[in-house]
């Protein structure tokens, strides 16, 4: 199906796996458009309850693959970007900053793993570096191997961090720390990423897998998917709220919408009848009617 993902639905969970393994995963154009690819089409199929995001082999990403040289992160002299629309620089030298080839493809694919209407978990198998560092940041739990390295390389690199992380990063972790591993752009064990904030968990490597899709089963097999897709964009978007009154209207709003729904009386019965429950809406077809409740935001 991709050229650089394997993709696995089985009993409700989607496993997404970075699959380079002979370049430990690194991150190309068209590894960012089939994994945009990826979550639109997991957002669409509704026997996705959860997804679980991991590298083959002994990676999980080791960034940018570098193959190009001193071309990786000079767009301009790429032909080998999949999304590429022309030209920013125009006749007269002038850079048009909002051209679509400017963009920043990790960018694309954190900005569309926020819009995820399923829970994301990432299970960081092995070395994550640069965008393999920074894709983590829009998942919603990140476990990793205790063999694992993590690093924000890019000020080692001549560039600055990308894929959305001057948002993300501070938000997980903190400013001052953010900064510190920002500044540095060092590789740091699995246990320093522990403690920072930056992964919940840390397990030995034949043990994260299980622990990754544990905590999705949990998800898949208790929680009503509207719901789940509901409080996901609740919580990541009420991040630049400027007031909590934004908080308390689409509160207010979803509360009223599930009140009505089959899913609340399902939720409700199956509590009392001390058994699982079998919720019904989808979230293909049965998101409320002010979803979604924001303006799209386009790159310009």
């Amino acid at each position: 199906m991709y050229e650089t993902l394997l993709y696995d639905v089985k009993d409700g969970i989607l496993t997404l796996t970075l699959n380079r393994p002979d370049k430990l995963n690194a991150f190309t154009g068209t590894m960012a458009m089939e994994m945009i690819d990826a979550f639109d089409k997991a957002d669409a199929d509704d026997a996705v309850r959860a997804i679980v995001v991991t590298g083959a082999g002994r990676a999980f990403c080791a960034g940018a693959d570098l193959s190009a040289g001193a071309k990786t992160f000079d767009y301009a002299a790429r032909a080998d970007r999949p999304d590429k629309q022309g030209t920013a620089v125009g006749a007269d030298g002038k850079i048009d900053w909002s051209h679509p080839s400017v963009r920043d493809g990790g960018g694309r694919v954190t900005l569309r793993i926020f819009e995820s209407k399923k829970p994301v978990i990432a299970a960081v198998n092995g070395p994550a570096v640069g965008i393999g560092a920074t894709m983590l940041l829009a998942m919603d739990v990140r476990l990793a191997s205790d063999q694992a390295r993590i690093g924000f390389v890019f000020a080692r690199r001549g560039i600055t961090p990308e894929a959305c992380s001057s948002w993300f990063l501070p938000r997980v972790v903190g400013i001052s720390r953010a900064l510190e591993w920002t500044m540095t752009g060092r590789v740091m064990p699995a246990q320093e990423a522990l403690e920072g904030g930056l992964v919940k968990k840390l397990y030995a490597p034949d043990a994260l897998l299980p622990a990754a899709y544990e905590l999705a089963r949990e998800i898949a097999d208790n929680a009503a998917p509207v719901s789940v897709a509901l409080t996901r964009q609740m919580m990541w978007r009420m991040l630049g709220a400027d007031h909590p009154m934004e908080a308390h209207k689409i509160d207010s709003r979803s509360i009223y919408a599930r009140g009505r729904s089959s899913d609340v009386k399902e939720g409700i019965n199956s509590f009392l009848e001390k058994r699982p429950p079998r919720f019904a809406d989808k979230v293909s077809s049965d998101m409320p009617e002010f979803f979604p409740w924001w303006e799209p935001r386009e790159y310009r």
